[in-house]
């Protein structure tokens, strides 16, 4: 009794809670079929790595603050012909995050940017990615109150460490001549430095619309468009689809 109380005081001073749970009826399981300390020692230590793993990609996604979760294999490829199903798993191998080149998603209402955004987004973080999900409006109220408190360039340094940036709903308002300053700043703030997924509803031409100035709107497309993957997601709206569907049902 006396030993195991010792064994558990010494495991939850090294923090190894996996193992603290596990090693007695490891050692039952170890005893029984004979096998060797090294073998033992080995599942525990890799039981806990595995605990250790899954706790920091939790922390990672909880981090990121996605609006909500949504995987690629719950996105309809089907129902959007032009987007390439071979690149999109390309992407999701996370390689443009290693190369810090930026993924632009663009098409109309209600075709699963969003979607495709967040689970490119939770990928990364599994594969070890710091990512942070804003919608463009929300990124501008960010940076303009911190900076308004003086902590600008605390939250600047916070967001730098991002390996990836998701910046959702581009071109669904447009934005004060103080809010497309803000944005163009920081996106230039990452350029070469850092991946960005954009989701926008407006053709590139049409970005004009939003951040009003035409030289820094010029100015903000040719960075983010140099080292770019850009997705052409033209198609019906799932929402609208999905709600035709439900009448059907109920009529």
């Amino acid at each position: 009794m006396a030993q195991e109380l010792l064994i558990k005081s010494y495991l939850k001073q090294l923090r190894l809670p996996a193992i603290a749970q596990s090693y007695n009826k490891l050692a039952r399981e170890a005893g029984e079929a004979n096998m060797p300390y090294e073998n033992y020692l080995l599942a525990l230590l890799e039981m806990e790595t595995a605990q250790r793993d899954q706790n920091t990609t939790r922390k990672r996604i909880t981090g990121a603050r996605f609006p909500y979760l949504r995987t690629l294999d719950q996105f309809d490829f089907s129902a959007i012909p032009s987007l390439s199903k071979g690149k999109v798993l390309e992407l999701s191998r996370g390689e443009y995050i290693r190369a810090k080149e930026n993924l632009i998603a663009v098409g109309n209402t209600g075709t699963g940017k969003t979607h495709l955004a967040i689970s490119l987004g939770l990928l990364a973080c599994q594969q070890g990615w710091k990512v942070r999900f804003y919608t463009a409006a929300g990124l501008i109220n960010e940076l303009s109150e911190a900076q308004a408190q003086q902590r600008l360039s605390r939250l600047e340094k916070q967001l730098a460490r991002q390996d990836l940036i998701i910046l959702d709903e581009v071109g669904f308002i447009p934005f004060t001549p103080a809010g497309s300053h803000t944005l163009f700043q920081f996106c230039s703030g990452r350029y070469l430095k850092g991946s960005m997924i954009i989701t926008t509803n407006l053709e590139f031409e049409r970005w004009t619309e939003v951040f009003g100035d035409e030289r820094l709107t010029a100015a903000l497309l040719d960075r983010l468009t140099h080292k770019c993957h850009i997705l052409e997601m033209n198609g019906d709206s799932y929402r609208f689809k999905e709600s035709l569907r439900r009448q059907e049902v109920m009529a």
